[in-house]
């Protein structure tokens, strides 16, 4: 069972726009590895270099979007055809809006343990009663994208797929999944953490990332053109 992320950047500016102290997607892919979710893809455009020197350093594939006319639901079928190439045994995504940059770990462990245990459900995390964010998005179920058309948003593309397919909120506590970068970080409601586990059995957060070898030198980010990988 591997999951990825898949982490979506309307705009280079989107993607390295300052999250205490880091750029928006290097934060976010650090919390993705953390919490066990590989490979990492983003999909952002690069003009200048900015978002591959943001990354660098990380074991993150950059892939260049997919054309506006498309829509976000072409950039997000673009960022799980590139997961889907890097790992072939990739079963299911995150699918991760860049300015989400506070979800904790524990939380992509959490729906990642979920998915251990209904493979085939699409989930969502919740905090307050809202729908909140990265969505856990089975491979099965995203072939369902090429059907929406372009002019959907991403809370509708997602409430689309929900509506047709097995699908479940998860309330995990965690604020991070419904405030973005908008609100400071040190201004987030409190943490409160899952009122019961996502799946039934213990953790332990962040076992991807301790398994690595401390001296593994580090890589910068892979490229992936567009055209390269097929989307799913």
């Amino acid at each position: 069972m591997t999951v990825a992320a898949v982490v979506l950047a309307a705009t280079p500016e989107s993607a390295i726009a300052d999250a205490d102290g880091l750029p928006s997607v290097r934060r976010i892919a650090d919390i993705a590895w953390s919490g066990g979710a590989t490979p990492i893809v983003v999909v952002s455009a690069d003009p200048d270099g900015a978002v591959a020197r943001a990354l660098a350093g990380s074991s993150v594939t950059l892939a260049e979007p997919a054309p506006t006319s498309g829509g976000p639901v072409a950039q997000i079928r673009r960022g799980l055809g590139v997961a889907a190439t890097v790992i072939h045994e990739t079963t299911a995504a995150f699918v991760w809006p860049a300015r989400l940059t506070w979800v904790g770990a524990e939380t992509v462990t959490s729906m990642i343990e979920a998915h251990g245990i209904e493979p085939s459900a699409i989930l969502r995390p919740t905090y307050g009663g809202d729908g909140g964010w990265p969505v856990l998005v089975p491979l099965d179920a995203a072939a369902d994208l090429a059907s929406i058309d372009a002019g959907r948003d991403p809370d509708e593309i997602v409430g689309l797929l929900m509506t047709r397919h097995r699908s479940r909120l998860v309330d995990l506590g965690d604020p991070g999944t419904v405030f973005d970068r908008g609100t400071p970080s040190g201004a987030l409601p409190r943490y409160d953490g899952p009122p019961e586990p996502a799946a039934p059995h213990a953790h332990e957060w962040g076992a991807a990332l301790a398994d690595a070898p401390e001296d593994e030198p580090l890589a910068g980010p892979s490229l992936a053109p567009f055209g390269q990988a097929e989307d799913s």
